[in-house]
């Protein structure tokens, strides 16, 4: 992987920035609760958020570990997995999405910052064709706002935009980076409709309602900086 200076580097979250994971997982509860029953929809769904607050992370194949311990004789368990790994994240892009990640690239760097699983968040992103449009420029962290020490040495830049549709954690990051970061928060999904920016410190430097809109702003940020 190339780690030569960019004078600009756009950092961009996948899920609910690049893709609308809010409709895959309402595609996962209409599959579980089609195969098992409402019941058991909700075990999932519980055991998911027990594990999201125990490792930090989402992980949906763990969820399906722990949901077929109590009864794994089921067909649908494990056609389960496959129905997992066959998901069309392709069709779940926002509008866009891929073009907007490939102006980004012509401005600077591109790259994905993200957090989830080992397995799980890289095949998303991969099935849903971000990573051959950033040429495998692909970080995924645990708790990314944590690992911007190891962003900046992959990545060496004099400044750095991240897009992301948790202003949270784009508040983190920007106490960690101050003036180098640019952050931009992107007005898509559950997290970001239940944001409360007036609450917010610091709050984000911009705020778009889609991800398309995103290479006009950066446009105008590399000839403010440049």
């Amino acid at each position: 992987m190339n780690q030569a200076n960019a004078s600009h580097v756009f950092l961009l979250d996948v899920d609910n920035t690049l893709l609308d994971n809010d409709r895959f997982s309402a595609d996962l509860g209409a599959h579980l609760t089609r195969e098992f029953g409402p019941a058991e929809c909700d075990r999932y769904w519980a055991i998911y958020e027990q594990l999201r607050a125990s490792l930090g992370y989402v992980d949906y194949f763990g969820a399906l570990q722990h949901f077929r311990r109590e009864n794994d004789t089921r067909p649908g368990v494990f056609t389960l997995s496959y129905w997992l790994l066959d998901y069309p994240f392709e069709q779940r892009l926002y509008a866009g999405a891929l073009e907007a990640v490939e102006q980004l690239g012509k401005l600077g760097r591109a790259v994905i910052l993200s957090d989830g699983d080992i397995v799980f968040q890289p095949h998303k992103i991969e099935r849903a064709g971000i990573h051959g449009v950033v040429r495998g420029e692909v970080l995924i962290f645990v708790h990314k706002e944590l690992a911007l020490d190891a962003m900046q040495a992959r990545y060496p830049a004099s400044h750095y935009v991240m897009a992301d549709d948790k202003p949270e954690l784009l508040a983190k990051m920007k106490r960690r980076l101050g003036d180098r970061l640019t952050t931009v928060f992107v007005r898509q999904g559950h997290y970001a409709l239940q944001a409360n920016l007036a609450e917010l410190q610091p709050q984000p430097d911009y705020t778009i309602n889609a991800i398309s809109e995103l290479p006009a702003l950066a446009a105008e940020l590399v000839r403010a900086t440049a």
